[in-house]
């Protein structure tokens, strides 16, 4: 028993000779030995800040979808687990003064079905597009922020409707910050610190959610676009995800296509209009060489490069006619 909050501890992850392949989060077998471990199990947000402030070198794990991938492979052997599968706080959602408030504990399923669909639909879109089932059913909206993998569907989405996070720490405390913040690096979770809740302005606009995958169905994103039309400001937010270490914001064609559109009409746009803004948001997110440094031409773009632009240029394309539509 953790002596600072009320948290049960249990023993886990024997070694292999002990105990077989022991099956991981999402389905996940564990091949590697390893030492016997702690998981601390609370069943409130504050435990488990309270956990990983008596725990230093505990790690956090909901679905451990990805967690666990790392565990798997031999790249990490966490001295401790703070699982937080049992705080129900966080496995919903609430209205608050416009905003829809997400608990980090949602799973994509749980976000994908119709309900949650019509509150934030792209949000929704890409809860569906995950992965395959077990990985729906595991992964949570905190885990992939704080995983914060180029991949992660939900990244591009959030970032587009300029969403926040609320982190809990010691001792009740509580802070907001915006989501684009974590994923670049500019603030960071402090020791004991968990992102407890996202907060979702709710626009009630069109918004969509497309990626492109290397194989045929589900899959991780080699290029991901999130467009949301925000009539109340006049303006079109779009984010470019898994082209970057981060979602990437092309302000200036936002602003331009923004201009195009008449807000106090139909808010339809030529086809060509269309074109152009995929094309100018695949150049601002994969941008040609810089000339050599004696005046020189730039270095022609790789093959695979250009196909990446071409994809997210056809992605924009798309989401802004649907948005559109």
């Amino acid at each position: 028993m953790c002596q600072s909050c009320h948290v049960r501890a249990v023993s886990t992850y024997r070694t292999a000779e002990q105990a077989g392949h022991r099956e991981g989060a999402a389905g996940l077998t564990t091949h590697a030995p390893q030492a016997a471990r702690t998981v601390m199990l609370p069943s409130s947000l504050d435990e488990a800040v309270a956990a990983l402030s008596a725990l230093p070198a505990a790690v956090p794990v909901a679905g451990g979808t990805d967690l666990m991938a790392s565990v798997n492979s031999g790249l990490l052997r966490p001295a401790a687990l703070v699982g937080l599968g049992r705080i129900n706080e966080t496995r919903g959602w609430q209205y608050q003064d416009g905003h829809a408030l997400l608990g980090a504990g949602l799973t994509h399923a749980r976000m994908g079905r119709p309900d949650f669909a019509a509150l934030i639909p792209a949000l929704a879109a890409a809860a569906r597009a995950a992965g395959p089932p077990q990985i729906r059913n595991a992964g949570t909206l905190g885990g992939n922020i704080v995983t914060a993998a180029p991949t992660g569907d939900s990244l591009p989405v959030l970032a587009a409707l300029e969403a926040t996070l609320i982190i809990a720490g010691p001792e009740h405390a509580r802070r907001e910050i915006p989501v684009s913040h974590l994923l670049a690096g500019m603030e960071m979770l402090r020791p004991g610190e968990l992102v407890g809740w996202v907060r979702v302005p709710l626009l009630h606009a069109p918004q969509t959610f497309l990626k492109a995958t290397g194989r045929t169905g589900p899959g991780r994103a080699t290029a991901s676009v999130a467009l949301v039309l925000d009539p109340a400001r006049r303006s079109v937010r779009c984010a470019v995800g898994a082209v970057a270490p981060m979602p990437l914001r092309p302000l200036e064609a936002e602003r331009w296509v923004a201009g195009l559109i008449d807000w106090d009409g139909e808010r339809g746009l030529a086809p060509e209009a269309c074109a152009a803004f995929g094309e100018y948001v695949a150049g601002a997110c994969i941008p040609d060489p810089a000339p050599g440094e004696d005046g020189s031409e730039p270095p022609a773009l790789p093959p695979a490069v250009l196909h990446l632009r071409r994809t997210v240029a056809a992605l924009a394309r798309r989401a802004l006619g649907r948005a559109l539509a």
